[in-house]
């Protein structure tokens, strides 16, 4: 016996996405990005399931690295925030990890490092986003300074995009422009594209793609976009309903009494909450799938429980399924409800969800 609360995750949704990016860009590479855990889809999981066609793999730090080769998979480990401490730089060569390289620093602590063998370096350009980056005006001496160095086998250009979610604006051009003019000249591969980039912006795609959250079935963009609406959810989030009551006009249902009925109300305690990994400010009217139909929570998520309202739903009941996100709720139309992004409510679940797989 178990707790009914789980994520079922689609592993042939996965595949199709990550060949949708491939289809968008046939001659050039994609990295799978799989960083947090699969954006909590479980990574050595989706790594197996994608090693036979995926150029290489992507993570945030080394852990999350030495998790994938521990677990035997073979195919580059791309480290997107690169190294933290020079003594990483030994591991990272001799397991043949690539690494992302953000500041000058960095690329002497690598001229120095005593290596097995010689390192494959994404060299990281700041086109705009102010995060992590080499300047635009250093870009070709970083390059060159990598070239001469003995520890470095191969270099790719790589940048990030701050906007690229929202189509209006004109701060992805800005950013092509700016990388393509710091970069003229340079005859090396080049990455820019993020999921976003890699469904909407041409241009960006080059040499290597890097999808992320498009894998997992979710659009980056608030609306329909023609190559995003052909994403399959990958993660299904359900639980059980586990008690049924009416609850009678002017009564509330959960803490500080915040939902108050004005009609007879038949309403559902489901066993999910925000110790569960689901959003505690998930606000009244957020949809829910019950029965083949739409519904909505009613009253304020709490730690184990939330409720729900089954009015128009007479034959659902204690032991009734109700899907959250997933194959008929997508997780981007259910994000706003909570005030976030498909992102956090993938990476949110907790280990006290069963997660299943299916199409292994």
């Amino acid at each position: 016996m178990s707790r009914a609360a789980k994520i079922t995750v689609d592993l042939d949704a996965i595949r199709h996405n990550y060949r949708l990016a491939r289809s968008l860009n046939p001659e050039g590479n994609a990295a799978a990005i799989i960083k947090a855990d699969g954006y909590g889809h479980g990574a050595v999981v989706i790594a197996k399931a994608l090693e036979s066609e995926a150029d290489a793999f992507g993570v945030a730090c080394i852990e999350e690295g030495v998790e994938l080769i521990e677990a035997g998979i073979k195919k580059p480990v791309l480290l997107l925030e690169g190294f933290f401490e020079a003594n990483e730089l030994e591991y990272i060569s001799d397991n043949d990890m690539w690494c992302a390289v953000h500041s000058l620093p960095q690329i002497e602590q690598i001229a120095t490092a005593t290596l097995s063998k010689p390192i494959t370096v994404w060299l990281k350009m700041n086109s705009g986003m102010n995060r992590l980056g080499i300047h635009p005006d250093d870009y070709q001496a970083a390059y060159e300074r990598l070239k001469q160095l003995d520890n470095v086998a191969n270099v790719v250009l790589m940048t990030h995009f701050a906007c690229a979610d929202e189509l209006e604006k004109s701060e992805t051009e800005a950013q092509l422009a700016t990388f393509n003019r710091a970069a003229e000249g340079i005859d090396a591969p080049a990455s820019m594209a993020n999921s976003a980039g890699v469904l909407a912006w041409s241009d960006s795609r080059r040499d290597w793609m890097r999808p992320g959250i498009m894998l997992y079935g979710a659009t980056p963009f608030p609306e329909s976009q023609e190559n995003a609406d052909q994403l399959i959810s990958a993660m299904t989030l359900t639980s059980e309903i586990i008690a049924v009551r009416n609850v009678q006009p002017g009564e509330s249902v959960g803490y500080g009494s915040h939902f108050c009925a004005d009609k007879l109300t038949r309403v559902a305690t489901v066993a999910l909450g925000y110790a569960d990994g689901y959003p505690r400010h998930a606000v009244t009217g957020t949809p829910v799938w019950v029965n083949g139909q739409r519904s909505r929570i009613i009253g304020r998520v709490s730690m184990d429980m939330l409720t729900i309202d089954l009015t128009e739903l007479p034959d659902a009941d204690v032991g009734t399924e109700v899907e959250f996100w997933g194959k008929n709720l997508p997780a981007a139309e259910v994000a706003p409800y909570c005030g976030t992004i498909p992102y956090t409510l993938f990476t949110g679940i907790t280990r006290r969800v069963h997660k299943r797989y299916i199409n292994q």
